[in-house]
Order: C-alpha cells, then sequence, then structure tokens
C-alpha cells in the first residue's frame, strides 16, 4: 500500500476497465455460475465457427457469439448515424495443442500463439480463443459467465472499428481502447442479467463472476499505463466495466482521449521489490495518524467536531455489542475509537490480498467516526454505504495535501478485490451491510473516489 511519502501526486481519477484476459494469472474465486439457456447444451450448432469441436465449451460460445451479433445489429445503428452493424468475417476455436492439421487460422503463424488468450483481429475481422485451457479453466474459476465477458469485450473491438470510421481512435493509447471495449462487455453483460437476449440468462452471482474474472486477470501490478500493451488494473476495468453495465452503449462510445486511469508504474526501487506492501502493524502505524488528519479536516470543513478516535488492537472490545458485529475493524462510540483485530481474518487478508485490504476496512471506520461527528446515521445500510463511499473518497485524496503517503500500484485492485469478497467494510455499526454483492460495494466505494465526501454525505 501507502508508502513513506517521497515524491508524491494526487491520485487523480475518472474510470475504465476490463481487457482481453491475456496469459494465465492467478485466478481469485468468486461463487457464482452464468446460466446459459438451455439450448446451449441442448443443440446450439457451433459450426459457424472455424475449427471448432463441437464441445460445450464451443457451444457456450456460440449462444454468446449469436446474442452478440443480435444485440448489435439492434442497437450499433442508434450510435452510428443509421450505419446498419456488418457481421465479423469470422470465428476461430483453436487447441494450441494441435500443430499438425489444424485449420488455418488468420492473424495465427502458429496455434501456439493463441494459447490462453482470445483476441479480434482487425486486419481479418475475426475472433480467436484458446478452447483447450483459457474458455474451460475460465469455466471452472468463474463460471460460464467469465466467457461471455471475455467474448463480448473482443466483440467490442469489432464494434470500435465499426464506429471509427474518421480515424479518430487511430493512434489513441492501448488501454484508451481496452477501457471503451470493456465498457462495451458491461453494456452486454447487463443485457444477459437482464434476461433480454434469446441464448444467455445469468443472475447476480454471474456478474460477480464476471468482475472476480476481470480482478484476476489485471495488468500485473506497476504496469505503466503508457505500456502498449497496457489493458488497465482491476478498479479501472471493473469501472469501465460498470460503467457500461449502469449505461448504454452511447456511454461508452464517449469514452475518449480524456479518460484517466488509476494505473500507475512503481516510483522507487523500495516500492517495486515490496510489491507496494507494508506489513500489518507498519501499515497500522502510518495510516492511522493520516485517517485522523485527513477525516478531522473533513469533519472541521463542515462544521463538526472531530476527536481523534483512540485505537485498540487485539484482546480490547467496544463495551457494548457493536464491536462484535462489524467485523475485524470496528468503530465503538463510547468512547470513539477503533478495535482492530489483527488475530485472525485481517491478517489473512492483509497477506493474501494486500495491504490495502486492511487499508480500506481502516477507512471505513475512520469514516463511521466522521459520520457520528457530522450527526449523520452509522447504523443500517445507509451509514454502512456512507462510510464505505467515504473510504473511498480518503483513497482518492491520498498523497495530496499534508498526508504522510501514498497509493502503491495496486492499492486500488486490493480494494475492490476485498470488496467483491466481502462486506465487512460496508457494515453499519449495528453489523448491517450497506449492499448485498460485492458489484454494488465496488459502485458505492468508486463514488466515494470519483465524487468525494460531499457526494458520500448527499447518499449513493
Amino acid at each position: 500500500m501507502a508508502r513513506v511519502r517521497g515524491s508524491l501526486r494526487a491520485l487523480v481519477v475518472t474510470c475504465a476497465v476490463l481487457a482481453v484476459l491475456a496469459g494465465s494469472a492467478c485466478a481469485f474465486p468468486v461463487d457464482g455460475r452464468a446460466v446459459a439457456g438451455p439450448e446451449v447444451s441442448a443443440g446450439i450448432d457451433p459450426s459457424f465457427i472455424g475449427g471448432t469441436d463441437g464441445s460445450e465449451v464451443d457451444r457456450l460460445a456460440a449462444a454468446t457469439l449469436r446474442d452478440l451479433e443480435g444485440y448489435w445489429a439492434r442497437e450499433l445503428p442508434a450510435i452510428s448515424g443509421g450505419e446498419p452493424f456488418r457481421p465479423l468475417a469470422g470465428y476461430f476455436s483453436v487447441d494450441p495443442r494441435n500443430r499438425a492439421g489444424a485449420p488455418a487460422v488468420p492473424c495465427l503463424q502458429d496455434p501456439q500463439e493463441v494459447q490462453g488468450t482470445a483476441f479480434y483481429c482487425p486486419s481479418a475481422d475475426i475472433i480467436a480463443w484458446d478452447r483447450a485451457e483459457l474458455l474451460p479453466q475460465l469455466r471452472r474459476d468463474f463460471g460460464d459467465s467469465a466467457v461471455v465477458v471475455v467474448l463480448s469485450h473482443e466483440f467490442g473491438h469489432a464494434v470500435q472499428g465499426r464506429l471509427d470510421r474518421t480515424g479518430a481512435l487511430r493512434g489513441a493509447p492501448t488501454i484508451l481502447l481496452e477501457a471503451q471495449a470493456d465498457c462495451y462487455a458491461g453494456v452486454f453483460l447487463r443485457q444477459v442479467r437482464d434476461g433480454a437476449l434469446p441464448d444467455l440468462r445469468t443472475g447476480a452471482a454471474g456478474i460477480e463472476g464476471a468482475m472476480g474474472a476481470l480482478i484476476g486477470f489485471r495488468d500485473p501490478v506497476g504496469t505503466s499505463p503508457r505500456n502498449a500493451q497496457a489493458h488497465g488494473n482491476a478498479f479501472d476495468r471493473v469501472s469501465s466495466f460498470q460503467d457500461g453495465f449502469d449505461g448504454d452503449p452511447a456511454v461508452c462510445a464517449a469514452i475518449g482521449r480524456d479518460r484517466v486511469f488509476t494505473q500507475q508504474s512503481f516510483r522507487s526501487q523500495d516500492d517495486e521489490s515490496s510489491g507496494g506492501n507494508l506489513g500489518l502493524a507498519p501499515l497500522i502505524q502510518a495510516m492511522v495518524p493520516d485517517l485522523d488528519r485527513w477525516f478531522g479536516g473533513e469533519v472541521r470543513a463542515r462544521g463538526g467536531q472531530w476527536a481523534t478516535p483512540g485505537t485498540e488492537r487485539d484482546g480490547a472490545q467496544c463495551p457494548d455489542a457493536d464491536g462484535a458485529v462489524q467485523g475485524p475493524v470496528a468503530w465503538c462510540s463510547t468512547p470513539s475509537a477503533v478495535h482492530i483485530d489483527t488475530t485472525g481474518t485481517l491478517a489473512a487478508d492483509h497477506a493474501r490480498i494486500g495491504d490495502y485490504a486492511t487499508g480500506t476496512l481502516l477507512a471505513s471506520r475512520f469514516g463511521t467516526a466522521a459520520l457520528a461527528a457530522l450527526g449523520r446515521p452509522t447504523t443500517g445500510a445507509e451509514g454502512g454505504r456512507a462510510a464505505l463511499c467515504l473510504a473511498g473518497a480518503y483513497s482518492a485524496a491520498v498523497g495530496t495535501g499534508t498526508s504522510g503517503f501514498a497509493l502503491s500500484p495496486g492499492d486500488l485492485d486490493e480494494s475492490v478485490t476485498l470488496l467483491l469478497r466481502e462486506d465487512t467494510a460496508s457494515r453499519g455499526t449495528d453489523g448491517v451491510a450497506a449492499a448485498g454483492t460485492g458489484y454494488e460495494r465496488i459502485r458505492v466505494f468508486r463514488a466515494g473516489v470519483t465524487g468525494g465526501t460531499d457526494a458520500c454525505l448527499r447518499g449513493v
């Protein structure tokens, strides 16, 4: 996470998301399956896919592509000035292990070039994917929705080409093109979730699975946004996906060169060697004074009285029952104190996800203290949403003013990973969670990142 401050810049945020799922990454398992319509297993004919073996995974791909073609045939004219949708030239299912006798695939010299990935080739106007490893692994780890999000992302690149008749996107940064395609994927997954397509169905759990895949296949921490292969970090990718999911194709088409990304490269050798992570105790020691500084300033600026919360570690308990239901980091009102249990799940998540998983929980509990100081509700869904939103607002402000440290590359990714996995950062002091899905928790956190404290106090 946050490192001791050296040369810093303000964290400036808008949002972007997803990417071509390239290479094999460490999957973050999220329960949930996207459920394809019965015709997927009963008889969608994948014979229009070059090289298909007729397998179940290719039938799922066929159903996805058929629904994508139908959806964009309806929607593209509205954002293209009436230009009808032109179907792609072809689709190819590839077994990278089959080098002898495999059908030729445009844009590939060797079948092994597609191993572990899927891609759209603009020169040939085709989509190809690794049938043997990538798609089966995605289904195992995240469910059918992960296959759908990969193919809809690739299809989004084809949509880009059909819309960019003037060449406005020529020379645009790769990360921008990927963000726009990610947004188009979000638009399509919303249609799947809403039951608006003939062949595919999913529910909230399937959307969680798709987002889990995005997080698992983010760019390596520290990748520069100017890298020619950059697709975005987890925060940027999930953000673009949500922009599309909550918007429409016109929202995605409007993504342009003014898009600002949170992805950043490492700024020091020390930060890179540590992966941008502090140990649990050093993180708490460094972060608590900065939380006090920032939240105190926000409260006083709005006419409230701020008293620095005490901090208690392990063994100490709230004098009432509130602490037990908030999770490993709890804010207690009598007296105002943040209780931190470093012995259980907090330490495990800190090690497994990264230090800003802990940082997000600390920020949300200081957010609760700020709500109390301003006379705002701290209980129920309203209190939980506002506290989580304030954690996002704080995260965007780290490194500004007199802050003692800055976020490291990957910290916001750790936030979205935690929020997709569990609800502790969104709980009110009575233990009621602000949202039942990771999608909604990430949306609330993002509202704070992009809108700041005032957006959180207006309600999200």
